[in-house]
């Protein structure tokens, strides 16, 4: 999932291109005048130690700080250092895509502005007929007109794309044991990006989270290095932490199934909409929790069902709509310019999705009034919330960054869950010490 500008979408495709008109040129690989730890030969500088116990030890995890906010910065980063030497890059996270990627000196014909110097390629190339290239396909009858090469196009539905090829390169990892590894995974050289100007951040590509296997913790939990788990906590007052493996307290995580028909992206079974604590009648809702989009998305018969309670709760409140404010599609001033949600919280009830768990269970997902409100730069509050039927999404219903706040989010894809939790995103767990 992409943004534009403040707005994040959805991935719509990915596709796998046997030919491309613009070859990438690969120089001589970087040397490092460290030997690399790869999980065969792992090892860390204060011991020495079998790497075959390290890769059986159980609660192995990565935590990663995290930077942004849902506004006015519009997304969130992480930085990982690649390469060799590695080097750091600035990376969206996106749990609606599987491959992550990096603005790439191939050399690049369209590229955006980077923090950091355009990523070198390794000649470790990912051949056409390589799992990792195969995963990408939507089908497992493709061609490899240049078997040496993989090349790929991700569109994004903000009208944002990437093409490039693939190689694999050394990522530079610390784990909360206090080891630290070079771990050899495959990721894009993205060597031809089209963006448009609301589309752009300062990255230096994007972090691909999903369920696939091309995605980063499926390639770690591949190489026995980590459980297929993955995480991330978001806070309101911007930044957080995501993770990988085990750094949570399952007994304290509310959980409910992944779809089963939606094996792609991070989604539950139906849920219904819940509206001041009370059942709406909306329900059969399909959502999908995708960390690359800033704003959370109702498909048209739930936004227009919640664009109508608004306005009937605040009929009488001192709240009248503000149509100048173009910040997003629905913002409300007051008598006097608001300077936090805490100011106008009393005037909206909290908003759910209960998911069916079983016949009897359910599992609700809370979603307070500053879990979808924001406070615009004119000081006026506006609806987080909008109208994804307008973007071509269909029924689909996307709980984005700005409703996962301050909340332990939990993606186990070995049992097939999806877990939150209230958490103090603000505090990120240290070394030798993760439970959460």
């Amino acid at each position: 999932m992409m943004k534009i500008g403040r707005v994040g979408l959805l991935v719509l495709t990915v596709l796998i291109l046997n030919c491309s008109a613009s070859s990438a040129w690969f120089g001589n690989k970087h040397k490092s005048g460290k030997t690399s730890i790869l999980p065969g030969e792992a090892s860390s500088s204060s011991s020495s130690f079998s790497s075959s116990s390290f890769l059986r030890r159980p609660g192995s995890s990565i935590v990663f700080p995290i930077h942004g906010n849902v506004y006015p910065v519009g997304f969130y980063n992480v930085t990982l250092n690649i390469g060799q030497p590695p080097r750091p890059y600035f990376l969206d996270l996106d749990t609606g895509s599987d491959l992550t990627w990096l603005q790439c000196d191939a050399p690049c014909s369209r590229c955006s502005e980077t923090p950091h110097p355009l990523y070198r390629p390794s000649n470790d190339l990912v051949p056409c007929d390589d799992p990792l290239c195969a995963s990408l396909h939507h089908t497992n009858d493709y061609n490899c007109d240049y078997p040496d090469q993989c090349h790929y196009e991700i569109d994004y539905a903000d009208q944002y794309s990437s093409l490039g090829v693939l190689v694999k390169d050394v990522y530079l990892l610390n784990f909360t044991n206090g080891i630290q590894l070079k771990v050899r995974m495959g990721l894009g050289c993205g060597y031809d990006q089209l963006f448009p100007a609301s589309s752009y951040h300062p990255v230096d590509g994007v972090l691909g989270l999903g369920r696939g296997r091309a995605s980063l913790i499926s390639q770690l939990s591949s190489q026995g290095l980590l459980r297929n788990v993955v995480g991330h906590c978001l806070s309101t007052h911007g930044g957080g932490y995501m993770f990988f493996g085990d750094v949570y307290d399952s007994s304290r995580v509310t959980w409910t199934p992944m779809s089963s028909t939606d094996i792609k992206h991070y989604s539950a079974e139906a849920a219904e909409l819940v509206f001041g604590g009370k059942a709406t009648g909306v329900g059969n809702l399909l959502a999908i929790f995708d960390t690359g989009s800033s704003y959370t998305y109702f498909n048209f018969h739930a936004y227009q069902a919640l664009i109508s309670w608004l306005k009937k709760e605040l009929h009488g409140k001192p709240l009248r709509e503000a149509p100048d404010d173009q910040t997003v599609p629905l913002c409300w001033h007051g008598k006097r310019p608001f300077r936090s949600i805490q100011e106008v919280r009393k005037y909206f009830k909290p908003l759910a999705l209960s998911f069916a768990t079983s016949r009897r269970a359910k599992s609700v997902f809370e979603i307070p009034p500053e879990a979808y409100l924001i406070i615009s730069n004119y000081g006026n509050v506006c609806l987080g919330i909008l109208n994804g039927s307008e973007l071509g999404m269909g029924d689909l219903n996307l709980i984005g960054d700005i409703s996962m706040l301050d909340k332990l989010m939990v993606y186990d894809n070995d049992k097939q869950l999806i877990g939150w939790s209230p958490a103090n995103c603000d505090r990120v767990p240290k070394s030798r010490d993760v439970s959460i």
